[in-house]
């Protein structure tokens, strides 16, 4: 049977590095026959990152949003590609989130109780994440806060695991050789299926 992976890339620019480290992982994943792979670029979506009235009142999916539910439904394995800004990821891909990953869809509050139903379960992630902040510091000083959202906050409650993480970076400085090491790492990640 064949995995079905879905990469989404959460860079508003879709000439970013993200945008290339994610069709350099789509290469090495489609050097599987085994495996399905499809990609989103947020940045080229059409549709509002706000969640207007929260959970209260409903909006209506702009067709984009409605095929990304889809991706994800169809998908064994999410791979999320984007940039660490201000400790965490872009508001675009929040927002992209926000918007689809909805009670109904992704989770369900039980009635009465503080328990839900993590709708997503069976799948498995894997969080590419750009930094310019060295990863030593991302780990000691930051505590990894902007990787633990995506994992536990989001993910995790929806029932996504097991997720893995690799940083990239720092990246404002890098040179090509440091570009084209990381992009070989990518690459090698797709073909794993990680």
């Amino acid at each position: 049977m064949k995995r079905n992976m879905l990469i989404i890339v959460g860079h508003p620019d879709t000439e970013s590095f993200c945008t290339a480290l994610s069709e350099a992982y789509m290469k090495g994943a489609l050097s599987d026959i085994n495996v399905n792979v499809e990609r989103i670029e947020i940045g080229k979506l059409i549709f509002d990152p706000n969640l207007k009235f929260g959970y209260r009142k409903r909006v209506e999916l702009e067709d984009d949003l409605m095929n990304a539910q889809q991706l994800i439904s169809w998908a064994h394995h999410l791979v999320f590609v984007y940039p660490t800004w201000w400790g965490t990821m872009p508001a675009i891909l929040k927002g992209f989130i926000d918007r689809i990953f909805l009670p109904g869809f992704a989770f369900k509050y039980r009635e009465n109780s503080i328990q839900w139903d993590k709708l997503l379960k069976g799948k498995s992630a894997h969080l590419i994440v750009t930094m310019d902040t060295p990863s030593w510091y991302n780990k000691w000083i930051y505590r990894h806060a902007g990787h633990k959202v995506m994992k536990k906050n989001i993910l995790e409650f929806c029932g996504i695991s097991p997720i893995r993480v690799t940083e990239i970076g720092p990246v404002k400085d890098s040179s090509m050789k440091d570009r084209t090491k990381w992009l070989d790492q990518a690459k090698q990640l797709g073909a794993l299926g990680r």
